[in-house]
């Protein structure tokens, strides 16, 4: 702030001679009046501030091909949008503003319950928590990637498939996490200790890295054949989950058969493979948007419902995991290894590690040669020295 002197006056800013109160009481308001008349516009707010516009949407012919999604046909951004565009539009109704909003505030619900576990639990010196550590750091990240993937897709078509690629990575190591506690606390009493218990971990981290790679690979495919990418896409998801859930597949059967125990979590393990199942429907059936184009294209298509679908069934698989953890501790204290590191938090670092080089791998080509246009179809990484 600078003040601007008056003709015929030095550089030095005036001041009072005497205390406020005394000019006021002496009646001398010119004297005040004519200093706050030299200060105006000593503090001015850029215009720009005042006067922020919401991003332009189009409908979908205006898009490029790679933008647009099945039954969608209007509330989509601007294809080349900047990274404040799209932090704008999540404040504005579009087509992904639910997308990213069903994701982003469970992710704060998530660590909530996150921080009320770290005031109740001893994460740090006692090992039979740290399936469950591993397993709630990542039920926040997976739903915060797929909102932060949701919210900048649109900077560029090889942005739009980096942030997927980072999408899918976080969801194959939700799976990882999955698989590493279900083998700490979930698994039947009579496979404790089997070969399958012993290497349910190391199987679980090859399926994250067929998981990702098959995911990412089948972006490379979604403009030539389309359905294709989405068998392939769907299946490298539902691969994993089908294994992770294998012991409690088994301990389900065993209910059926009457000889249940340790059923305090089993409600909640059936809910969430309820929604579970929801999740999956949704997410290949793109429904109800299919039945009426337009209809859904700000609220209630299958992206959004498959949101809220995942993250409930989140919910419950995390409620069926503390009531287990919970119900069988001193069982599975006095019948099974304890967790060590390598099986739970050093898995997990390994995971992150791969899935990343892996992440890597399929986002080089875009990187390098970012000349793609957004209606022709990507050159997956292998077949790009055929070029």
């Amino acid at each position: 702030m600078q003040w601007e002197p008056g003709p015929g006056e030095g550089a030095q800013a005036p001041a009072f001679d005497c205390p406020v109160w005394c000019v006021l009481c002496q009646g001398c308001r010119a004297r005040l009046r004519e200093a706050c008349q030299r200060g105006r516009g000593a503090i001015r707010l850029p215009t720009d501030m005042l006067s922020i516009k919401l991003p332009q949407l189009f409908d979908i012919h205006q898009v490029p091909k790679v933008f647009r999604e099945d039954g969608i046909i209007s509330g989509y951004r601007h294809p080349q949008s900047s990274a404040l565009d799209c932090i704008l539009s999540s404040f504005q109704m579009t087509n992904e503003t639910v997308n990213i909003w069903t994701h982003f505030l469970p992710t704060w619900y998530f660590l909530w319950r996150f921080s009320v576990l770290c005031s109740t639990l001893n994460f740090l010196s006692e090992s039979y928590t740290w399936p469950l550590l591993v397993y709630m750091l990542l039920i926040c990240v997976y739903p915060f990637t797929s909102s932060c993937a949701h919210t900048f897709s649109t900077m560029s078509p090889e942005a739009r498939h980096i942030c997927y690629f980072f999408d899918y990575g976080a969801l194959s190591l939700y799976s990882l996490g999955c698989a590493i506690t279900y083998s700490s606390y979930v698994m039947p009493d009579c496979w404790i200790n089997s070969w399958l218990h012993q290497h349910f971990v190391p199987i679980a981290i090859c399926n994250t890295l067929f998981c990702t790679s098959l995911s990412c690979y089948s972006r490379f495919l979604e403009m030539q054949f389309p359905h294709r990418s989405k068998i392939l896409r769907t299946g490298a998801f539902v691969f994993p989950f089908i294994f992770d859930n294998i012991p409690l597949f088994y301990r389900l059967l065993l209910c059926c058969g009457g000889s249940c125990c340790h059923s305090e979590a089993l409600p909640s393990h059936c809910y969430h493979l309820l929604f579970a199942f929801l999740t999956c429907f949704l997410f290949a059936s793109h429904l109800p948007e299919r039945l009426a184009p337009g209809r859904f294209d700000y609220f209630g298509h299958s992206h959004q419902l498959f949101h809220i679908c995942a993250v409930v069934g989140t919910h419950f698989q995390m409620e069926a995991v503390l009531a287990d953890m919970t119900s069988r501790r001193a069982w599975l204290i006095a019948q099974a290894a304890v967790p060590s590191f390598l099986s739970t938090l050093g898995a997990l670092v390994l995971g992150i590690i791969l899935n990343l080089g892996i992440i890597g791998i399929f986002s080089a080509p875009l990187l390098w040669n970012p000349h793609h246009s957004a209606n022709h179809p990507l050159t997956p990484p292998t077949k790009r020295k055929d070029q």
